[in-house]
């Protein structure tokens, strides 16, 4: 057969896979890097997420937990022990730097554990990483061992029971990583490219990073879950949420980042567009720098707090009014939320607690203002300049600066601010999974958060008692304290909404805003 002929022949049978189009998410920043372990901002972890898997899941559009490179566990009846039963035949990422010559086993497991509670692991050695949220998590505290019972079969076991930990490895820094990869950067001496060129199992895969611009990923071939309609999953990064908003309309892309509440009208007006919603698992917040005077005294805290008019804020930032004024550290769906809490506007109290902390005359501070536009959060800028207003009210003198997102991070992690702007979605719909990350005492390694023993012993007590009831009363006690002490000043809980283009199918919205394009395509 002539060369053409077959050429021919071969395109004509691929027509419809070379008809599938590509589909381009308009994100929000620049993601940080490539390995999930690294991160826990949700920007980075939705790219993370398309491209890595880990022992579970979440349902979509809820909190269930379901397979996915396990296909099976077990728990103990004390909570201490669990044993999960491997997929077989999971191919991992086959690229330019790396060919894998096995499937996915129980040694991808313990490599990607390992790294998380093993400062002396070989490949910490090479690569010094900080992963914050099994670090917020106490991991390295709660983990006795991790067990290969066989290649398909891994066991962890905990130094004290933890009714929460199944949830762990559904969430986005569990990604399994493979250990046969680890080994080729290590004898490469090249540990710091598994944050710069992924290798994972899931349905996408990286293809390249054009900074601040663009990450443009391809479908895996050989993906357990099946072939992907969407042969390109493209994530263009713009900044300004009105610029988003614009390329989705000009079909420049086929789904945005949470919009924001004052977009949300204009783009249900619009043809060819459809508006998803969900009311989310978040919280926005401003968290003080603990370790900085006068902040230190509660007292302070307290002012500053009860000075913040939110019903102002609302009205600028969430003129819709279906955001809800955060009052605890998570939202009011979750159990174990304390009904009896709630917020106070008082700036002639604020001025006498100044006063009994011998600041009567006032004093200065930094404000951070949030660089990227969240749900919780629409407009940083415009939030830190009615604080400001407010706190001028009480004596206190803000000024407000900000930073390019990832800059934000990097110097907030290091102490250098007073106050900032932070906010937290929830993955598993469980208290913990607010306030062990953010408000542990394992989450506070520099002094600059929140870790109050009496706190601490009343959450790591809730986190191993089976009884829904005790664990609601102890959450609560817990809540007080965080109520007394303030280390945030809450803001707000959010409906997510999230425009898509009507051509795209198989789309569903996550509580905590993230996206999954598994199965979805555009027809």
């Amino acid at each position: 057969m002539q060369l053409p002929r077959l050429l021919f022949l071969l395109l004509a049978l691929a027509g419809p896979v070379l008809a599938a189009k590509p589909l381009v998410y308009c994100a929000d920043a620049s993601p940080e890097g490539f390995d999930p372990g690294l991160w826990d901002s949700s920007s980075t972890s939705n790219v993370n997420n398309q491209m890595f898997q880990g022992l579970l899941g979440f349902k979509r559009g809820g909190t269930e937990l379901i397979p996915k490179l396990a296909t099976a566990w077990e728990v103990s009846p004390d909570a201490t022990a669990f044993t999960f039963t491997l997929r077989p035949g999971v191919q991992f990422h086959r690229t330019a730097w790396f060919t894998p010559t096995r499937p996915f086993n129980a040694d991808d497991v313990l490599f990607t554990y390992q790294r998380f509670i093993n400062p002396q692991h070989p490949f910490n050695q090479a690569f010094a990483a900080n992963f914050i949220y099994p670090q917020n998590l106490g991991l390295a505290r709660q983990i006795a061992s991790i067990e290969k019972l066989d290649d398909l079969r891994v066991r962890f076991t905990l130094r004290a029971p933890n009714v929460t930990f199944l949830s762990t490895f559904a969430m986005s820094f569990a990604g399994i990583q493979s250990a046969e990869y680890g080994a080729q950067l290590l004898k490469q001496g090249q540990a710091a490219q598994i944050n710069r060129l992924p290798v994972g199992t899931g349905p996408y895969q990286f293809k390249r990073y054009e900074k601040d611009h663009v990450v443009r990923m391809q479908a895996h071939p050989g993906y357990w879950g099946g072939a992907q309609r969407t042969p390109a999953l493209l994530y263009s990064i713009s900044r300004e949420p009105a610029v988003r908003v614009q390329k989705l309309i000009a079909g420049e892309c086929q789904v945005t980042s949470p919009i924001r509440d004052v977009d949300v009208a204009s783009v249900m007006r619009r043809p060819g567009v459809r508006l998803e919603k969900i009311q989310a698992l978040n919280i926005s917040y401003l968290a003080f720098n603990l370790r900085k005077a006068p902040l230190t005294d509660r007292r302070v805290r307290e002012a500053l707090d009860i000075a913040v008019d939110r019903d102002a804020i609302f009205k600028a930032l969430f003129p819709r009014g279906d955001a809800l004024q955060a009052v605890s550290a998570f939202p009011p769906v979750i159990p174990g939320f304390h009904q009896g809490l709630k917020n106070e506007f008082n700036p002639e109290r604020a001025r006498q607690l100044l006063a009994e902390a011998g600041l009567g005359q006032g004093f200065e501070l930094d404000l951070w203002a949030l660089p990227v536009a969240r749900p919780t959060n629409p407009n940083g800028q415009l939030m830190a300049q009615l604080i400001q207003q407010d706190w001028a009210r009480i004596g206190v003198r803000a000024r407000i600066k900000t930073y390019e997102w990832g800059e934000y991070l990097k110097r907030a992690n290091k102490g250098e601010h007073d106050v900032y702007m932070s906010g937290w979605s929830g993955d598993s719909g469980d208290a913990d999974d607010f306030l062990t990350p953010n408000l542990s005492c394992a989450a506070n390694k520099t002094g600059i958060k929140f870790c109050h023993p009496e706190f601490e012993r009343l959450i790591d007590q809730a986190r191993a008692t089976t009884d829904p009831q005790a664990r609601k009363q102890l959450y609560e006690q817990a809540q007080e304290i965080f109520k007394r002490e303030r280390p945030w000043i809450t803001m707000a809980h959010s409906t997510i909404y999230i425009p898509v283009r009507q051509d795209v199918r198989g789309f569903t919205m996550a509580p905590n805003g993230s996206v999954d394009f598994e199965g979805v395509y555009r027809e």
